[in-house]
C-alpha cells in the first residue's frame, strides 16, 4: 500500500521542490553563477584535461560570470551576474527567494579571502534564501570549512549547502573518469561537514563506462549510510570537446550512458526504491547544452523523461525508500 505523499506534493520521491515548499513555503529556483575559479583537474595540480565527461565550461555552461571585464570580483560585477541569472529564470514564474548556485568548476578552490568576499556577496542579497556550493572533497581544506562555519553564524537566516561530486564509489570507475581523489577523502570531508552542521548534497552519475546496474545501485546503498542530506542522480551526458566525446566518436559502446530512456528510467526507479526516504532528491535528469550534446539524444526532452518516470512509478506502485531497510 502506498504511503501518504502529502509532504512530497504527490510525487513518489522527496524532490527539492517539495523540500523547499515544506521549509520555505515556496519553490526556490537556482541562480547559477560562475565564480571564476579553476579545478585541480584543470590547473595542473592533478591534470589539465578535467574529468573525461566535463565540458570546457566546467559543468557550468549556463552559469553567469561574477567577474568584470578585467577579471576582477566586485559588488557591482557580482550583482550584474546575479541579475542576469534571475532574468534568465523570469519565464518560470518564480517566487521571491532564490538559491545562489556556484556551479562552474570547483567553488572552494581558491584563496579563503576571495571565497569570504564571494560568499558574503551572495548571502547579502535580499532575495537569496541561501547558497549552494559545487565543489570536490579534496578542495575543502580546514580553513575553508572554518569560513563556512563563521558564515553560518553570521547569516543565521540563510542556508549554506555543499554539493560534492562523488559520481561513483568504485575506484576503477573513478580512475577511468579521472576523478582524482580516493573514497576515503570523500568520507573524511563528509564527516567534517556533518560535524559542522553543513548539509551535503552528493552528485552521482548513472551510466559511467563499464558500470553495471548493480554497480550503480551499490553507490546508492553506500550513500544511504553517509551523513548526507541530498542527492543528485545525474544521467551521463556525452559532450563534444570532451575526452568522453572523443571516445564515443570512436566507439559509442565504450563511452557508457544509456541508449534508451527506458533503460535509464529502470535504473533510476531501482535507485529511488533503495534510497533513504529522508534524502532530498535534487535531480533525476539534467539540461545538457544542446549545441554540445552527442548522446543520448532522447535526453533533450526532459519533460517527457520526468513524466514517463512518474507514470511508471505510479503503475508499479513504488516510491523512494520502498526497499530501504535502514
Amino acid at each position: 500500500m502506498n504511503p501518504d505523499f502529502t509532504d512530497w506534493y504527490g510525487k513518489p520521491y522527496y524532490s527539492l521542490n517539495a523540500y523547499c515548499r515544506n521549509t520555505f513555503g515556496q519553490k526556490l529556483y537556482k541562480a547559477s553563477l560562475n565564480a571564476g575559479l579553476s579545478c585541480p583537474n584543470r590547473d595542473g595540480t592533478l591534470g589539465r584535461r578535467g574529468c573525461i565527461f566535463c565540458s570546457a565550461g566546467g559543468s557550468g555552461d549556463f552559469a553567469y560570470s561574477v567577474l568584470d571585464e578585467a577579471g576582477k570580483l566586485s559588488p557591482d560585477s557580482f550583482e550584474t551576474a546575479y541579475r542576469k541569472s534571475l532574468s534568465a529564470l523570469s519565464f518560470k514564474g518564480t517566487g521571491q527567494m532564490f538559491i545562489v548556485y556556484f556551479q562552474a568548476y570547483t567553488n572552494t578552490y581558491g584563496p579563503v579571502s576571495y571565497l569570504d568576499t564571494l560568499f558574503r556577496l551572495a548571502l547579502s542579497q535580499p532575495s537569496a534564501a541561501g547558497i549552494s556550493i559545487a565543489t570536490r572533497p579534496d578542495a575543502l581544506p580546514e580553513p575553508v570549512v572554518e569560513l563556512l562555519i563563521r558564515l553560518k553564524k553570521e547569516y543565521p537566516s540563510k542556508f549554506i549547502w555543499i554539493e560534492l561530486g562523488l559520481q561513483t564509489i568504485h575506484e576503477s570507475s573513478a580512475d577511468f573518469i579521472r576523478r582524482g581523489y580516493p573514497l576515503s577523502c570523500f568520507e573524511e570531508r563528509v564527516k567534517r561537514l556533518s560535524q559542522a552542521d553543513i548539509p551535503v548534497i552528493v552528485h552521482v552519475i548513472l551510466g559511467l563506462p563499464g558500470e553495471s546496474r548493480e554497480d550503480m545501485l551499490a553507490t546508492v546503498r553506500y550513500l544511504n549510510r553517509q551523513p548526507i542530506q541530498g542527492i543528485k542522480l545525474q544521467l551521463l551526458y556525452i559532450l563534444k570537446g570532451t575526452d568522453l566525446g572523443r571516445l564515443w566518436e570512436r566507439d559509442p559502446a565504450a563511452a557508457g550512458s544509456f541508449s534508451t530512456m527506458e533503460s535509464y528510467l529502470d535504473t533510476v526507479i531501482a535507485s529511488l526504491e533503495l534510497l533513504r526516504p529522508d534524502l532530498v532528491v535534487h535531480r533525476l535528469t539534467g539540461d545538457a547544452p544542446r549545441s554540445l550534446l552527442l548522446a543520448p539524444s532522447w535526453s533533450t526532452d526532459k519533460k517527457r523523461v520526468l513524466n514517463t518516470l512518474h507514470r511508471q512509478m505510479a503503475e508499479k506502485q513504488t516510491w523512494q525508500g520502498m526497499l530501504y531497510h535502514g
